[in-house]
């Protein structure tokens, strides 16, 4: 008895040891399975290039975006500027098909091993940097040592950025990069309107509210949905809207107000559809 008790304890540590082995293995081929699914997607819904340099312009627009846009140190006698980490995840956001983030690796004696990393999912471009970090801060003239998960992870993330932004950067072209900063130097001057999302929207509101003109019935006009306005289309919607307001044409000139009342015609036949589809089916079952 004793030597089958035996036997069954010495067994535990390879029984744990092979789990670990199998979780470890199930998670990596989980992780692989979803990078493919990735790449397949990035493949089959390629980025308009176009598209994208244009969303990332307009998010320049925006004045809290462009506040925090450059970062400035002194070094040497001179000042060094340059795209923050903050603008960098706009800029990826923005670009499309971008994988991109900090991961940690593993910790060991009061330090962490990472890794940042971007990823264009279409070009296969990756740019990786793997660093360390010690759990210690300065605090005082004097390091403390961090000991608390969350703390050990913010220092992680915070050292992490900058690695990142690098990585960002190196995928990102450089000329779109440069586009964007311009940008932002443009809205810290007061040069730009603001985002063009916003002024449509804003141009929106006032066909409804003083015209009865809805989004409905200014996108079937245009012949696409108002996402896919562009600065000529923004400013043909002001001229009707100036045209409107001084007299010189009316809504019926320019609109069909036919067109609410279909689409409210056909939601009420579909839902009509759709409750006489369920009572069927009840009717069936019965």
């Amino acid at each position: 008895m004793n030597d089958l008790t035996t036997q069954f304890n010495n067994n535990q540590p390879s029984l744990h040891q092979s789990q670990q082995g199998v979780l470890a293995q199930a998670s990596a081929s989980r992780e692989m399975e979803e990078v493919k699914g990735a790449i397949f997607l990035a493949k089959q819904f390629p980025r308009n290039s176009f598209q994208s340099e244009q969303r990332i312009l307009d998010a320049c627009k925006r004045p809290a975006l462009a506040q925090v846009a450059m970062y400035s140190y002194p070094k040497g006698g001179q000042r060094v500027t340059g795209p923050s980490i903050r603008l960098a995840e706009v800029l990826a956001q923005n670009w499309g098909n971008l994988s991109f983030g900090v991961k940690e690796l593993e910790q060991r004696n009061g330090e962490s091993v990472a890794m940042a990393y971007a990823w264009d999912l279409e070009t296969n471009v990756r740019v990786e940097k793997t660093f360390t970090v010690k759990h210690s801060i300065k605090a005082k003239g004097s390091l403390k040592q961090l000991t608390d998960p969350r703390d050990i992870y913010e220092k992680v993330a915070n050292d992490g950025s900058r690695r990142l932004r690098a990585c960002i950067l190196e995928v990102i072209p450089g000329d779109v990069v440069e586009k964007a900063v311009g940008e932002c130097t443009n809205t810290l001057a007061g040069n730009n309107k603001g985002p063009l999302k916003d002024r449509v929207s804003n141009a929106l509101k006032a066909f409804k509210e003083n015209y009865r003109v809805t989004q409905e019935m200014i996108e079937t006009k245009f012949g696409y949905n108002a996402e896919s306005f562009t600065e000529h289309d923004y400013v043909e919607l002001i001229k009707i809207f100036n045209s409107l307001k001084d007299g010189m044409s009316k809504v019926e000139d320019w609109f069909d107000k036919e067109t609410g009342k279909k689409q409210t015609s056909k939601l009420a036949a579909d839902f009509e559809k759709e409750v006489t589809t369920v009572a069927e089916n009840l009717a069936k079952s019965e």
